[in-house]
């Protein structure tokens, strides 16, 4: 699938990504009303990936449906939505569920603003209450998105579960982690702090993976640093499903779904693996 955040916020981009290998497309995340997030500068490299403090900027649900409705449908479509309650959460559900295909509720962003994000992810009881709030508001299915950023991934996982979550995406990104101008000494980012993403967040993903895999028994969507198809067969022995790229997009372009993709099959072919179901897990054997 294609990662939200990445290349998501347009049609175009979202239809591009299907005709690129993508065998799924995740929106940017949007809310009940337009954001503008915050000021420039909103990203910065850092060793081993990237720190974003985009503040989950976006147009509001109503404009965002102008663009889902654009969508050509060649692969699935996943609605990620963000909100600060349970009651905005099931609004938001409701006004697209019928133009996508699944949703993704994003409880797990370091760097929203008004309560939203990983100050819901982190709360097991509130991030039930807004899971079971949705559930109840549509009948198409509703994935959850993680934050690495707790004491017990496992129990917020599980909470999640137990009110109907349809599958769990694992992880978002990690921190909020802070870059400073040595010239300077201002913080390089506009809002000080930002999540971090790409490779150097992998090993957290994995180990969450592996750790939540065997308590629940829905199915684990991995995201979180993958560039090669070595790292998604990482992924899948850890229990994953299947994958997420986003980071990567930014240094390989959408060319990464195809390469990872022959990758893929050459490694399963050569280890005599029928389909990916037989790969999931495989660590914990």
């Amino acid at each position: 699938m294609l990662a939200a955040g990445i290349l998501g916020s347009t049609a175009s981009s979202l239809n591009w990504a299907g005709r690129s290998g993508a065998g799924a497309v995740v929106t940017k995340s949007f809310g009940l009303n337009p954001n503008k997030g915050y000021a420039n500068p909103t990203t910065v490299e850092v060793t081993g990936g990237v720190i974003n403090a985009i503040g989950l900027s976006n147009p509001g649900v109503e404009n965002f449906k102008t663009e889902l409705e654009k969508l050509n449908k060649s692969v699935p479509a996943i609605a990620s939505l963000y909100g600060a309650n349970p009651e905005e959460f099931s609004e938001i559900a409701t006004r697209v569920e019928d133009l996508v295909d699944a949703l993704e509720l994003n409880v797990s962003c370091p760097h929203a603003m008004g309560g939203c994000g990983s100050a819901i992810g982190q709360d097991p009881e509130l991030t039930r209450e807004i899971v079971q709030s949705v559930k109840k508001s549509v009948k198409i299915p509703v994935f959850v998105k993680l934050t690495p950023n707790v004491t017990d991934i496992v129990e917020i996982a599980r909470s999640a579960e137990d009110v109907g979550a349809d599958a769990l995406t694992m992880i978002n990104s990690l921190g909020p982690g802070m870059r400073i101008d040595i010239e300077t000494g201002n913080p390089i980012l506009n809002n000080k702090f930002g999540g971090l993403s790409g490779p150097a967040v992998k090993p957290i993903a994995i180990r969450c993976i592996y750790e939540v895999y065997d308590s629940v028994d829905i199915p684990i969507i991995g995201v979180g640093g993958i560039r090669n198809y070595e790292d998604v067969i990482e992924f899948l022995y850890a229990g994953a499903s299947c994958i997420q790229i986003g980071t990567s997009i930014m240094y390989e372009g959408m060319d990464i779904f195809g390469k990872i993709l022959t990758g893929l099959e050459r490694f399963m072919d050569d280890k005599g693996y029928g389909s990916v179901n037989g790969m999931v897990g495989i660590a914990h054997k």
